[in-house]
């Protein structure tokens, strides 16, 4: 994709023209195989670790965090470490995604006008110098959420000026360049929006999304002053390895320079079944492919996510 040609937002509409193949299908049979020996959960202990602290500081906030919502699988080692990924806009997200477990539906309330402030305030208890936040999709707000993203860098910064902040926020569908403007006037130090797999499967795995949409989202991210661009994938859907070399080189000709590639784990039984367990050596081969094509930070492995040791300069 010729950064220089994006052209205005993409409407709802199949990335490529034709026939789209047949979705996948939500059911609650098995994976396709059983989990191999090279995944392992890092599951923490607070014992020897700040795993107690960073769970004082977002429950006693009564925050959200995806860690949770999304069922991570490192959770204990990040929470061991003292960081966590904050989710604002509350723990509903109004899509249905084939591959998350956040819970679906009608938020029915506005931006909490407090969760900026209690974010800051377990940033600081938690002595973060690096802060991830994300949020559920939240289609039902004029601004898709703009707004709470921009208060909640503003607030963290009024505490701690030199605040390290990395957003990974959703599409924003219409409202896309108004919500870029609003965001990118606080400055983020990266702007992570997630393609998550390629375009033959967005129909099942990101219904209610749109893959040039998410590469215009990142464009306009990568083009304000200041910021990097990032993004990441999950494998083991049934993409092939042709399809995510194609997208990676998209999200570098949108100007990604930032991503991070990941084994899909299914969150529940009602969610997309595994196809493939991706071995780590392919994820080796995926990782240089990826500096060859000019990508300053990238992670790949089976338990990489898309804020996993974001706070590291150097992929």
């Amino acid at each position: 994709m010729d950064r220089q040609s994006a052209g205005p937002v993409p409407t709802d509409r199949a990335y490529a023209e034709g026939a789209r193949p047949e979705p996948l299908r939500f059911h609650a049979g098995p994976n396709a195989e059983r989990m191999p020996a090279w995944i392992r959960y890092a599951l923490g202990d607070g014992r020897q670790s700040h795993f107690g602290r960073t769970a004082r500081a977002v429950h006693g906030r009564e925050l959200v965090t995806i860690c949770e919502e999304g069922h991570c699988p490192n959770r204990g080692e990040c929470w061991g470490r003292g960081t966590a990924t904050f989710m604002i806009l509350g723990d509903t997200c109004t899509r249905a995604c084939g591959f998350c477990s956040v819970a679906t539906g009608k938020p029915g309330t506005p931006a909490d006008s407090t969760e900026a402030e209690r974010v800051a305030v377990a940033a600081e208890e938690m002595g973060l110098a690096y802060v991830v936040l994300t949020s559920v999709n939240r289609d039902d707000l004029p601004d898709g959420g703009a707004g709470q993203f921009a208060a909640t860098v503003r607030a963290l910064r009024a505490r701690r000026a030199d605040m390290g902040v990395e957003l990974l926020t959703p599409d924003f569908r219409k409202v896309v360049d108004a919500a870029v403007a609003t965001i990118g006037a606080e400055a983020p130090l990266v702007w992570g929006h997630n393609v998550e797999t390629v375009p033959r499967l967005y129909r099942s795995v990101r219904p209610g999304s749109d893959y040039a949409r998410s590469l215009y989202v990142l464009e306009r991210a990568a083009g304000l002053g200041g910021i990097e661009a990032k993004s990441s994938l999950m494998l083991g859907l049934g993409e092939t390895e042709t399809e995510v070399l194609a997208v990676m080189r998209d999200l570098r000709g949108a100007g990604v320079s930032r991503l991070a590639l990941g084994q899909y784990l299914r969150p529940a039984r009602d969610r997309l079944p595994v196809r493939e367990y991706v071995h780590p050596d392919r994820f080796a081969v995926l990782e240089a492919a990826g500096r060859e094509m000019g990508l300053a930070w990238i992670k790949a492995g089976p338990l990489v996510r898309s804020s996993y040791h974001a706070e590291e300069e150097q992929g």
